[in-house]
């Protein structure tokens, strides 16, 4: 009597050779051999024909080269999806499977991530629950990648039922990872409570949240101006000794900058400095804007300022943007013109607006004049023989 193993490869076997039918009309217009050789990953790169690039990429099925390059791979798969030959695209993946590699749970996970980008998610799904037939063993990584494309139908039911079910079905011990997918998922679905107790039943199965958990659902929060619920989480994960980070800090200063609380944003970004944790771009460009919000021109240069001694960052195009915007508001045009040539000598360009700001405002004032013929003499200077 046939095992059960055995009658699922004999049936898929079949499935595969009455598709492989279709492709003979079209392996027929193609060279019999394809040379196997490094020049394989070139010639799948420039081929623009989606049925040859599927017998290009079957007759290099055996090819390291081609097999063990991600690119390889990602750009066929795009490519083929794109031209919506999704037939090869299966052929392909599940001849893939057949082979030595196929018993590796790396080399699976990406079969599943490409189905994933193929939006063939029924396929990515069978994938794994099927990777027993192929020798492979089943661990949280492969869990997680299934989970992934999972969260791309945003069906709320089936990803908490893969959730619930499927690590007790197959053993699978799930990890802090695996929450952080579920928790961004349901977050950016809208359904905050469900991410906040997807942490609280995952630490109940001794799994720790860390700190892009809470960061994730901090950010949620407070997007949704449930500050009082983004706060007490800030709290929690303080008290459960999880340290926040960058990210973190950045996340409450933009909810204290939205509020107009330029003073503690301030404060906490010097909070950072005393705990270790470096200020960047971001956090800088929040303070900044924060204080020209409130009306407070002079810390925000304060702020800008000290960037030009900071050894870790220089102000960027954002920070740039939001100084020269904020000063043409306050009729600071001279320093916003500086600043404005400054910003460009780096090759950064503000936007049409902040740029038409500042050249009414040296209009008003009858600073353009001014402005150009010490441009034209500094280039006259420029063009002149040593």
């Amino acid at each position: 009597m046939l095992s059960l193993q055995a009658i699922r490869r004999f049936c898929h076997a079949a499935s595969l050779a009455s598709t492989t039918d279709t492709f003979a009309v079209v392996s027929k217009q193609l060279p019999s051999k394809i040379p196997l050789q490094q020049s394989a990953l070139s010639k799948l790169k420039a081929e623009r024909d989606p049925d040859k690039l599927f017998i290009l990429f079957k007759a290099n099925a055996h090819n390291k080269v081609v097999i063990e390059n991600r690119f390889a791979f990602e750009d066929t798969v795009s490519r083929l999806a794109g031209a919506r030959r999704f037939d090869y695209i299966e052929h392909l993946l599940e001849h893939q499977k057949t082979l030595p590699q196929g018993r590796r749970e790396g080399f699976i996970m990406r079969i599943i991530m490409l189905y994933g980008k193929a939006g063939m998610i029924k396929h990515a799904l069978d994938t794994f629950y099927d990777m027993h037939l192929y020798g492979c063993e089943r661990t949280v990584k492969s869990f997680n990648a299934a989970l992934k494309v999972l969260i791309q139908t945003h069906d709320v039911r089936a990803i908490e039922a893969f959730l619930s079910d499927v690590p007790q079905k197959f053993n699978v011990e799930l990890d802090t990872y695996s929450v952080n997918i579920a928790t961004k998922a349901f977050c950016e679905m809208d359904f905050l409570e469900r991410a906040y107790l997807v942490m609280v039943e995952m630490e109940k199965l001794g799994i720790r949240p860390d700190v892009i958990t809470y960061t994730t659902l901090i950010s949620a929060f407070y997007n949704k101006n449930q500050w009082v619920i983004g706060n007490g989480l800030w709290n929690l994960m303080v008290y459960k000794g999880c340290k926040p980070n960058l990210t973190t800090f950045n996340v409450r200063i933009q909810y204290l900058v939205n509020r107009r609380r330029a003073w503690q944003a301030n404060d906490l970004m010097c909070l950072m400095r005393k705990i270790g944790i470096v200020p960047d771009e971001v956090t800088h460009n929040l303070v900044i804007k924060g204080f020209c919000q409130a009306g407070y021109l002079e810390m925000a240069k304060r702020v800008y300022s000290s960037l030009e001694f900071c050894r870790e960052y220089r102000p960027n195009i954002k920070i740039y943007q939001t100084m020269i915007h904020y000063l043409c508001k306050g009729g600071e045009y001279n320093l916003a013109y500086t600043m404005c040539k400054d910003c460009m000598r780096k090759n950064w360009f503000l936007n049409v607006d902040t740029i038409r700001s500042l050249l009414e405002g040296l209009i008003k004032n009858g600073q353009l004049a001014s402005v150009m013929k010490n441009r034209m003499a500094m280039e006259r200077r420029n063009f002149l023989p040593n």
